[in-house]
């Protein structure tokens, strides 16, 4: 036999006819905050095409969504080396043509482990299969016959020296018909040569006209002891 009293516990969510539930009484009112960083699995409630029914959907959805209405010349975060430690070089092969039309990196405290050496980058066109470090392939301003695309010189490693930090930029590397080109644009970094600080601003060439598919960045000798590199990459306009 049921008492009155435990009737009075019971909670009803009220139903339509129908089966279906009024969203109101749903406990969805976001009175309590996640308390977390949102991850691509975490759900959100949606009304599919504004015609009344609820439905789930990811937040890698959203983000999936978000990136189609970035209009071009946008700057979107691609990938990240991740904290680099004694590594023989750095490899980005996440260009896509059909997004991006040219790319920056970005350094950060980029110590080499040999004092008083270049860092280049050396383009590829077959994914990263392979490089090209051809001495002649690549131009700096007037200078020829380098192995890469200069993007700093004489970088020292020494105790308190703070390695290359800054932006490096590609331009139209996608484009078959044309070189190319790069830009250092206020890469500072410190050298052992007089032990003073330098900003430097240069631009390089590929001259080969080909599809520049990925790009690697490696020291003139010696390792890259510490520090991070970001890609980002210029939407097509």
């Amino acid at each position: 036999m049921t008492r009155a009293r435990d009737i009075a516990n019971v909670t009803v969510t009220p139903t339509f006819p129908d089966g279906s539930i009024n969203i109101a009484d749903l406990n969805i009112d976001g009175g309590t905050d996640i308390g977390a960083a949102l991850v691509d699995a975490d759900l959100m409630v949606v009304d599919d095409g504004a015609g009344g029914t609820n439905k789930k959907a990811t937040m890698s959805r959203l983000a999936t969504y978000m990136g189609t209405k970035v209009s071009g010349g946008a700057m979107e975060f691609i990938v990240s080396s991740g904290a680099i430690s004694n590594a023989a070089n750095v490899s980005f092969t996440q260009f896509d043509a059909s997004k991006y039309d040219q790319y920056q990196f970005w350094f950060q405290h980029v110590i080499p482990a040999t004092d008083e050496v270049n860092m280049f980058g050396y383009v590829s066109t077959n994914g990263g299969t392979s490089y090209d470090t051809t001495n002649g392939n690549y131009h700096l301003q007037n200078t020829t016959d380098m192995p890469g695309l200069r993007v700093a010189e004489s970088i020292g490693s020494l105790t308190n020296e703070f390695g290359i930090c800054g932006y490096f930029e590609l331009f139209a590397p996608h484009n078959s018909s044309s070189y190319t080109f790069s830009s250092s644009g206020n890469i500072t970094y410190q050298t052992r040569t007089d032990g003073g600080l330098y900003q430097l601003t240069n631009c390089s060439a590929h001259l080969v006209a080909q599809d520049v598919d990925a790009i690697q960045f490696a020291m003139s000798s010696g390792n890259i002891e510490t520090g991070e590199i970001v890609m980002y990459g210029i939407k097509n306009s």
